[in-house]
């Protein structure tokens, strides 16, 4: 599991920072259509963007390294599959980057995490209070 994701930019439709507009691209159409060669992720991007096969490929590639795709030897040509699902992906993001913002001031983070809550949904803070007692729990089991 990568631990590190880098800088972190997080804008409504993409991980800017943690993935580029084509790996952001490439990755969902392999979210959305599950394991596929390289050539079927170029004809999904072809339709949005004139692109090469060779630079779709190249980028698949520089995914695999970030083990973020999973390279299948597939019996004629390769294939590739998410290593994380959206959500799980979306999950470790969210996760560095409160990891982050919690090496300034823990307090503040999580007052402010509170506030984010409460202002975007406020029926989720009963969620919030549900998932706290529920890792305190936990912790106390573990101890």
């Amino acid at each position: 599991m990568r631990k590190n994701l880098g800088v972190i930019r997080v804008n409504k439709n993409s991980f800017e920072g943690v993935l580029g507009a084509l790996e952001q691209d490439i990755m969902d159409a392999l979210w959305t259509r599950g394991v596929s060669s390289g050539r079927e992720v170029f004809d999904i991007l072809k339709t949005k963007r004139d692109i090469a096969l060779t630079t779709v490929l190249t980028v698949i590639e520089r995914l695999t390294k970030k083990t973020l795709i999973e390279k299948i030897k597939g019996d004629a040509t390769y294939i590739y599959a998410p290593v994380y699902s959206k959500e799980e992906f979306t999950r470790l993001v969210s996760a560095d980057m409160l990891k982050r913002i919690m090496r300034f001031s823990t307090p503040l983070a999580v007052a402010s995490f509170v506030d984010v809550v409460a202002d975007t949904d406020p029926k989720e803070l009963d969620r919030l209070s549900e998932l706290i007692k529920a890792k305190k729990k936990e912790i106390s089991r573990n101890a």
